[in-house]
């Protein structure tokens, strides 16, 4: 059999085609498999000999090579060979280089091994390299000069003593990935093999699936830069990657050659590896529960591998009291010599003073915080533990800027998740050894948030903002793009360590979250509707002219109108509401109030519009309710929260901004939710102000919802940000959509009935 190439036509167009004849050698005698019988004969010299030949075998010749993909070209009718073509058979017309070159490779080497003798014209532009050849990876580390923390990648195929760089190619398909759903969409031919270009008219083939998890892992560390001579750089902390790459490549056989910096594939595998075996602090006052100590043991290990990385434990389970250890381990091992740093919520402050002095006396606290703050300067450099807040750090942050800290800590790190905001800009200004972020709620809304953590503590871990957004948060949160979460996860997974009550603290009695549905009536049902029109109307006008990302404060302000509607007509600023009377939900809310206070129940209630607790207090005082309250405006918060949790008032009315985080309300064992926020993370906070380590008392939240309403819609908005926080940190196999043009017109549709 002969292989070569030529130009030819298929239906309107000319392009390259593979093509092969095909013979059959009888004896010294070749005949072509086209050669029909009266054609055919041998000579003795003076007479013509009829030629027997095998008809089984020659087609069962011709079945096997059909079956690796070869047409016969009489059998193609918008095929029209090139003058003086000899062609039987046609290999794929459609040009692609994919299948053409699978065929090259596995085709014609089956064909070789079951004893064809198969030929190649020497023009032929679709030389694969063998299969079987070995790879090599070329890692190195710039001058200390420059930026140590970070290495270089090559990686290719050696031929004979001769090294081609295969990562051009390759970063050049995730390059003009972009947005695509998939790495199949870059070649949209289907072909079992993928081919490489190794040079001219030469390719390396790669099975696709071996293909798609290749390019997963190069994902992980390339963030859209190479080098002069096409190496991709990249954090040795994502040193981790490169023992996936030696798994990957050396599956089946494949040699891998690794010529590497010393230390950089030692530290991605420590840092990907286990943590310390025992962590002993021996000045703690604490026993550490088994999933406590496991934390404290992670800590150190990311403190070992200079990594920085996120504690996002579930609400309640003691984030806290870990750092305090893992603080108080750092002073007995005198690793500490400068302050560590903690920037925490105002309301949070005296919490971490406390539980600092409960657990760890040994370690020297300092509170930077009220109008002499600045008398006490000195004070500064000599304390172990340094609390201040996030307003106070961007007001002083000349000063702090000038102070060494051996850690810096940030407490309920999302009020870092926008990187444009004053609290991101000036935290990362920060002089520290170590950083380390705390929050339960790591991914809120959207990817930007977690891009925006990394970005405080290991910058270009991932990549530019720019980057990071085509890269990875449009295509999951858009398109569910699986190879995406993969790398995603690969990146950031080692640095995030995430666990949920439900896993680990199994002591915990259980929780029970009910909804409570309430329909609105007459006046309250007609003002909605009255208002929705008027606010859909004015959404889609600004949509229109603006678009959808420049009309947020007209969708939120329709929106925000329509909630307070379902709260308590008497929350509106419209004339209409006046002459309603009456709220179907403030009803429902204390008719539930009064059963769970009848059977002795300890009650939360949070709602996000404190004009709306102002009511509800009214509400409390006419029916001789003793109440405790807290806003922002509260001046108070310990002398509200003892109140509480001392049995003087079993009420709680709670701002959900002022009171969502910081709070350890145990005694309460009823949760209700007057009105649902946007935020399912926020609000599941909230409920675990009473749901955490110390409660004793099953605990039942109530969510009250208007049906058909907007609040019912919000609730699956809701759940689709709790499916994409749970994507990345773990568990979830499942993606969610971004907000769209569609969420809107659902959340202003018309009341269902």
């Amino acid at each position: 059999m002969g292989v070569v190439s030529e130009r030819a036509r298929h239906g309107y167009r000319e392009q390259e085609v593979a093509v092969a004849s095909l013979w059959f050698d009888y004896g010294g005698t070749v005949v072509r498999s086209t050669d029909q019988e009266r054609q055919l004969g041998v000579t003795d010299g003076t007479s013509i000999l009829a030629l027997s030949r095998d008809r089984a075998a020659e087609a069962e010749a011709q079945c096997m090579l059909e079956v690796h993909g070869a047409l016969e070209a009489e059998c193609l009718e918008e095929y029209i060979p090139a003058l003086n073509s000899e062609a039987d058979y046609v290999i794929q017309v459609n040009g692609n280089v994919h299948s053409l070159c699978s065929f090259t490779a596995y085709a014609l080497g089956t064909l070789r091994a079951q004893g064809w003798n198969v030929e190649i014209d020497a023009g032929y532009p679709y030389d694969v390299v063998n299969p079987d050849v070995p790879w090599y990876a070329k890692v190195e580390t710039p001058p200390e000069a420059e930026t140590p923390d970070w290495f270089s990648l090559e990686l290719g195929v050696d031929i004979d003593g001769h090294r081609v760089n295969m990562l051009p190619p390759l970063l050049d398909m995730l390059d003009a990935c972009g947005e695509q759903l998939t790495l199949d969409s870059l070649l949209r031919v289907p072909a079992r093999f993928r081919a490489v270009p190794a040079g001219v008219n030469r390719y390396v083939v790669i099975p696709q699936d071996r293909l798609e998890r290749l390019l997963v892992i190069l994902m992980e560390m390339y963030r859209g830069s190479r080098t002069a001579d096409e190496k991709l750089t990249c954090r040795d902390l994502l040193g981790g990657a490169l023992s996936k790459l030696d798994e990957e490549l050396t599956q089946g056989g494949t040699r891998l050659l690794w010529d590497d910096a010393p230390g950089v594939r030692m530290k991605g595998r420590a840092i990907s590896g286990p943590p310390p075996t025992t962590v002993h602090a021996v000045s703690l006052k604490a026993t550490l529960r088994p999933y406590q100590e496991e934390g404290v043991r992670w800590l150190q290990h990311l403190r070992q591998q200079d990594a920085a990385g996120v504690l996002a434990d579930d609400m309640g389970l003691g984030k806290t009291l870990q750092t305090i250890t893992h603080l108080l381990l750092e002073k007995e091992s005198r690793r500490s010599r400068t302050p560590t740093l903690v920037v925490a919520p105002t309301s949070l402050l005296h919490n971490w003073e406390a539980e600092i002095k409960r657990f760890a006396p040994a370690l020297r606290t300092r509170i930077w915080h009220g109008k002499a703050r600045h008398k006490s300067r000195d004070l500064v450099s000599r304390a172990d533990v340094v609390l201040t807040t996030y307003a106070l750090l961007i007001r002083d942050l000349e000063w702090f800027k000038l102070q060494p800290f051996y850690y810096l800590i940030l407490d309920e790190a999302q009020a870092i998740k926008n990187r444009r905001s004053q609290a991101a800009k000036s935290v990362s200004q920060i002089q520290s050894e170590h950083r380390l972020c705390l929050t339960g709620t790591p991914v809120e809304n959207n990817l930007d948030e977690l891009f925006s953590l990394f970005n405080f503590l290991m910058p270009g871990l991932l990549g530019s903002p720019d980057r990071f957004r085509s890269y990875f948060r449009e295509p999951i949160e858009r398109e569910n793009n699986e190879s995406r979460l993969a790398a995603l996860r690969g990146a950031v997974g080692p640095f995030i360590l995430r666990r949920m009550k439900e896993e680990v603290a199994r002591d915990l009695p259980p929780k029970t979250e009910m909804i409570r549905p309430v329909e609105l009536r007459e006046g309250q049902r007609d003002l909605y509707e009255s208002v929705r029109v008027a606010a859909h109307s004015e959404v889609r006008k600004a949509i229109k002219v603006k678009g959808i990302g420049a009309s947020t404060v007209t969708i939120l302000d329709g929106l925000m109108k329509l909630r307070q509607i379902c709260c308590d007509p008497r929350l509106v600023n419209v004339a209409s509401a006046g002459a309603v009377l009456g709220s179907a939900k403030y009803e429902l809310f204390f008719d539930l109030l009064e059963k769970q206070l009848a059977e002795g129940r300890r009650v939360l209630v949070f709602s996000q519009f404190t004009r709306m607790l102002a009511l509800l207090a009214a509400g409390l005082v006419e029916r001789n309710v003793k109440y405790a309250l807290l806003t922002g405006a509260t001046v108070d918060r310990q002398k509200q929260v003892k109140a509480f949790q001392d049995g003087l008032m079993n009420v709680f009315l709670i701002s959900l901004k002022a009171g969502g985080t910081g709070l350890n309300l145990t005694r309460a064992d009823t949760v209700i939710h007057y009105d649902p926020w946007w935020n399912a993370a926020a609000q599941s906070q909230a409920t675990d102000r009473a749901y955490r380590i110390g409660q004793t008392s099953p605990v039942f939240v109530h969510n009250l919802i208007v049906s058909g309403s907007v609040e019912e819609r919000m609730v699956h908005l809701q759940q689709r940000k709790r499916h994409l926080a749970e994507t990345i940190l773990g568990g979830c196999q499942e993606t969610s959509k971004a907000f769209s043009l569609e969420d809107v017109e659902d959340l202003f549709a018309p009341l269902a009935e």
